[in-house]
């Protein structure tokens, strides 16, 4: 499996959620590693994002209640989602761009907020 998206599902507003994706070491080492989203009917939009060096970068619309973090360790990436609002429902792809540009995409999980 190059990437392996889970933890996805159905939370409340105001919730948290963790979403992991583990990666072969092909597509984690030396990669920049990301969350996107897409909601229905919606364009698929950049979440979040994290170099090799560890350097972030968040769309503002999950700025201070997102955090994205990667284990080198377990060539695996994350993304803590807190205060989560009815509009953060989407499906959420991991994704791994070589430095040569190259972006593979993961398998896609559904976040659903709703009370």
């Amino acid at each position: 499996v190059q990437l392996q998206a889970s933890g996805g599902g159905l939370v409340q507003p105001g919730g948290s959620l963790r979403l992991s994706c583990a990666a072969s070491r092909t597509f984690f080492s030396g990669n920049t590693m990301g969350w996107y989203r897409q909601a229905p009917g919606k364009q698929r939009e950049l979440v979040a994002d994290i170099s090799s060096g560890g350097s972030t970068n968040y769309a503002d619309s999950v700025k201070g209640r997102s955090s994205i973090s990667r284990d080198n360790a377990r060539d695996t990436v994350y993304l803590q989602m807190n205060s989560l609002k009815p509009e953060d429902t989407a499906v959420y792809y991991c994704t791994s761009r070589a430095p040569w540009g190259v972006v593979t995409w993961g398998q896609g999980t559904q976040v659903t907020v709703s009370s």
